[in-house]
């Protein structure tokens, strides 16, 4: 079954989490625009300082603004000791 790969949205952003706020790069897989609510959702990364990713993950979830300020809630699914990429499954 071949499956259409979905375009990648990236750009800079914001993540809230418990006990943080900041700057990120954020790459999406999917455009974020045509999400609605209910149980669909997108994948994607944030890239962040090395630290800071690591609480993200401690975190679990948070929430993410993109460039034109909607906000999208973020769970934190991964993350590589040591890097500064969090994969994350995003919501409204």
């Amino acid at each position: 079954m071949i499956r259409k790969s979905l375009p990648i949205f990236a750009g800079p952003g914001l993540v809230r989490f418990s006990g943080h706020e900041g700057p990120v790069q954020y790459a999406i897989q999917g455009d974020p625009a045509r999400l609605r609510r209910g149980t669909a959702r997108l994948r994607g990364s944030l890239t962040m300082a090395a630290e800071t990713a690591a609480e993200a993950f401690r975190a679990g979830e948070g929430v993410l603004v993109l460039e034109d300020g909607s906000e999208l809630r973020a769970v934190m699914l991964a993350h590589t000791a040591g890097g500064g990429d969090v994969f994350i499954e995003l919501r409204i």
